[in-house]
């Protein structure tokens, strides 16, 4: 299986984000990522649904949109409504965990659960049955161009365990610090899609970029 390559748009150029994205296709991205960060949950703002709606119509990439927020499930509908493939929200938030996967899915959206690097594997248990895809993150939420923590490693291995035992595919993303360097490792340890920000977007060549993380 090839891995996917989803590039993060938090590491493009502001200015131009339309141009951007149709870019990241061209070059040959499989999802866009996007981080939505309420200033609460973690420290910074980045941007919400406006400017996710606003980029729709310059790509046909999936939008994978990662929620980086205090409330997941007050804010469905408007990230649905923008344009969201995936929405992904995190264990740690104060949310009705179960019912706000299942009303992602009653959209017709693939659903996620993040986990910060310091919980646990095993707190995604009980949510298996109801999760399309798992974002690890190998770094803290909330800030760009973070080194990636090897000790994760591990961790990226026991939840792709834990999805294998369930009766239906689940995606296992990771985010944070990913390179050229360490994909291998990455991907050897269970991931199927990396998320990628400054070493795509930072980078000469788009597309020599990606290549370079699906390396083998």
């Amino acid at each position: 299986m090839t891995v996917k390559i989803a590039p993060s748009i938090l590491a493009a150029d502001f200015a131009h984000l339309g141009a951007e994205a149709a870019a990241a296709e061209r070059a040959g991205a499989d999802w866009l990522h996007l981080d939505v960060m309420d200033g609460h949950f973690v420290p910074n703002l980045t941007f919400g649904p406006p400017v996710i709606q606003s980029l729709r119509s310059h790509t046909k990439l999936p939008f994978d949109v990662h929620l980086m927020v205090t409330n997941p499930h007050d804010l469905l509908e408007d990230y649905v409504d923008a344009g969201a493939d995936h929405i992904t929200f995190h264990v740690e938030a104060q949310t009705d965990t179960v019912a706000t996967l299942q009303d992602i899915r009653n959209y017709g959206k693939k659903a996620g659960l993040s986990l910060r690097p310091a919980t646990p594997a095993d707190t995604l248990q009980n949510f298996m049955p109801y999760l399309d895809l798992i974002l690890v993150m190998s770094v803290e939420p909330g800030f760009g161009g973070q080194a990636f923590e090897e000790e994760i490693l591990h961790k990226i291995t026991e939840i792709r365990d834990m999805a294998d035992q369930q009766d239906h595919p689940i995606e296992i993303v990771v985010d944070g610090g990913v390179k050229p360097e360490n994909a291998q490792k990455i991907i050897e340890a269970g991931a199927t899609t990396l998320v990628a920000g400054s070493s795509i977007f930072k980078s000469d060549n788009y597309t020599t970029a990606i290549e370079a993380l699906r390396d083998e």
